[in-house]
């Protein structure tokens, strides 16, 4: 049995969608593990979807803690932005001193975490690109995919270090965002733009509403959930384990390349001829 620390901010129905799914898959034995606890980096009253999220890991007998990163400290905050991640998550380690966790998942959590953080425990985090891909949030993500007009898109699970999104990564997903009707015209449209504006522009009069970025998100999203319930439950099972900072396979070797686990979770997935290289 595994326990699991989760840790969120709760901002949007993904971040609930995802702790839902992975209870569920808890509670259907899919997952030999249990969420041990909740951490919402927002307090009460800050938003309807953590406050959703925290009631209902309240009602399902989990221990909630919530400290509002907003409200701490603004000023350092701006000021000294490393400073203030140190104290902040300080005080999260001391409130979460006395519970339990095995792995902490950062499940939509929004916030950079400390090297003190980093070097306390396991931590593996989502991130919406492939190995290796972009950097930053999903919108940085997605219109980082669309200024290299990259040929797929994916998400990975990796585990958190200092260096923001460059952990090693344990497994991942992938899918082609070129090469067929629907993708080549949502290419063919945003071209079509660029011949009367430039990226910026379009950024700026459209921002997630823009169709091919609108397309890649959905596309996205659809993996994320069962990506992190696959890989929780390869590690519950004991077939990817966590030692020193680094990805093992069951036996102990290293993992010398994150696991795709396309075939597993994308049910369009047609096999080898479909694969990415």
């Amino acid at each position: 049995m595994m326990d699991f620390g989760w840790w969120t901010t709760g901002r949007d129905r993904a971040a609930f969608d995802l702790f839902d799914a992975a209870w569920k898959g808890i509670q259907d034995g899919v997952i030999s593990g249990k969420i041990s606890y909740v951490f919402c980096s927002k307090a009460k009253g800050e938003g309807v979807y953590s406050d959703r999220l925290m009631d209902e890991a309240s009602m399902r007998g989990l221990p909630v803690v919530s400290i509002s990163a907003a409200k701490f400290m603004p000023e350092l905050r701006v000021a000294d932005r490393e400073r203030w991640r140190d104290l902040y998550h300080g005080m999260v380690l001391d409130a979460l001193k006395d519970l339990h966790h095995d792995i902490v998942v950062l499940a939509g959590y929004m916030w950079v975490v400390s090297a003190r953080v980093c070097r306390s425990f396991p931590i593996i985090n989502l991130h919406p690109a492939l190995p290796g891909g972009p950097c930053g949030t999903w919108q940085e993500v997605i219109w980082q995919l669309i200024q290299e007009r990259a040929g797929s898109a994916g998400a990975m699970i990796h585990l958190v270090t200092p260096e923001l999104d460059r952990g090693p990564a344990i497994t991942y997903c992938r899918f082609k965002i070129r090469g067929n009707d629907k993708w080549d015209i949502l290419w063919d449209q945003l071209d079509r733009s660029l011949k009367t504006t430039d990226l910026d522009a379009i950024k700026a009069s459209y921002g997630e509403t823009q169709r091919l970025f609108a397309a890649i998100r959905m596309e996205g999203v659809k993996r994320e959930v069962p990506l992190t319930i696959q890989t929780l439950r390869l590690l519950a099972n004991g077939d990817i384990l966590i030692k020193n900072g680094m990805p093992f396979d069951r036996f102990g070797r290293v993992l010398e390349a994150p696991l795709d686990l396309t075939p597993e979770i994308d049910p369009s997935f047609q096999g080898a001829a479909n694969r990415i290289d």
